[in-house]
């Protein structure tokens, strides 16, 4: 099965892992950022493909996107469906 996305997320991946900054870069440049224990209270994780995540507001049941860095790992930019 051929991804047609595999290229273009891997750019995506290679970008956002270049820089990677603190949360407070982080936070400055996309707003609110999760570390992996405040992701995990706040979504619920439905499946991930580099450098995005399917998640599950649990607050209010919103499924959206969010976006990921590796090191350190950080979540932000949620984006409700």
């Amino acid at each position: 099965m051929t991804d047609s996305t595999e290229s273009i997320r891997r750019q995506q991946v290679a970008e956002i892992n270049a820089k990677p900054g603190s949360r407070e870069y982080v936070a400055a440049k996309h707003g609110e950022v999760w570390n992996t224990s405040e992701l995990q209270r706040d979504f619920e994780v439905l499946g991930f493909l580099a450098p995005y995540c399917v998640v599950r507001r649990r607050s209010d049941g919103v499924k959206g996107n969010i976006m990921f860095q590796h090191n350190p790992r950080l979540y932000y930019g949620f984006q409700p469906e």
